[in-house]
C-alpha cells in the first residue's frame, strides 16, 4: 500500500506525459487527478492511524538505490507521525489542485503535459516527505525543482515564464549545493546516511557532528 500511495503519481505522470497523444487530454487528466486521489485515499488511514491510533514507525523498503563501496541508499518508505500528516498535506492540496486545474486549464491545448507536471510533482514531494536517508530526500528536492521549473515555464512562449523559470531553477541549484555538501559531510563522520543511524549517532556523540570532535 505504501509503495502505491508514492509510486502512483509517477506511473500517471510517464503515461500521460509520453502517451498523451494517443489517449487524449481528458483521459490524462482523468488518469493523473485519479492517482493523486487514490494516494490521498490510502493517506487517510496512516494518518489515523498515528493520530488516534497506536502506531508505531516503520520502513517499507522498495529497491536498492545505489549501493558503491561502502555508501549504500536503499528506496524506502518511512512512516512516522510527521510523514502521516504531510502526506495527507501534500495529497490534499495536490488533489484540490488538479481538481481546479481541470477548469482553469479547459481551453489549453496543451493540458495533458500540465497534468503530467503536476503529477510528477505530486511523486517528488511523496518521496521528499517519506524518505529514510539523505540521498532519497535530496532526489526529491530535486524532483520538486525540476517540477517546479517545468510548470513555471510551462507557457514556454513568453518570455516572462522563461526568465522566471531560469530564476527559479539557478536559486535551487544554490541551495542544492549546500545541500550535497551536508549528505557528504554525515557520512564523513557517521559512516551512514540514513536517518536513524545519523541521528542516534549524533545523539551518542555530540561532539562528532560535522567533525567538531576532530580540531
Amino acid at each position: 500500500m505504501e509503495a502505491l500511495l508514492v509510486l502512483a503519481p509517477f506511473f500517471a505522470a510517464a503515461f500521460a506525459g509520453l502517451l498523451q497523444k494517443y489517449i487524449g487530454d481528458r483521459i490524462a487528466m482523468a488518469i493523473t487527478t485519479g492517482s493523486v486521489g487514490l494516494s490521498l485515499a490510502l493517506s487517510w488511514p496512516i494518518f489515523i492511524d498515528f493520530v488516534w491510533g497506536d502506531a508505531t514507525p516503520y520502513v517499507v523498503e522498495l529497491f536498492r538505490f545505489i549501493d558503491v563501496g561502502g555508501f549504500t541508499s536503499i528506496w524506502s518508505v518511512r512512516i512516522d507521525t510527521l510523514s502521516a500528516i504531510m502526506l495527507v498535506v501534500v495529497n490534499t492540496v495536490s488533489f484540490l489542485v488538479h481538481v481546479y486545474s481541470i477548469g482553469y486549464m479547459a481551453e489549453d491545448p496543451h493540458r495533458a503535459r500540465f497534468f503530467s507536471y503536476l503529477s510528477f510533482f505530486t511523486f517528488a514531494m511523496l518521496s521528499l516527505v517519506t524518505a529514510n536517508d539523505f540521498l532519497q530526500l535530496f532526489f526529491g528536492w530535486e524532483g520538486v525543482g525540476v517540477a517546479s521549473y517545468l510548470l513555471i515555464g510551462f507557457w514556454y512562449q513568453k518570455r516572462s515564464a522563461n526568465d522566471a523559470s531560469i530564476k527559479a531553477f539557478v536559486t535551487n541549484r544554490v541551495g542544492d549545493f549546500g545541500f550535497a555538501l551536508g549528505i557528504m559531510a554525515a557520512f564523513f563522520c557517521y559512516g551512514s546516511i540514513q536517518y536513524d543511524e545519523v541521528f542516534h549517532a549524533a545523539a551518542a556523540n555530540p561532539d562528532l557532528m560535522l567533525g567538531v570532535g576532530e580540531f
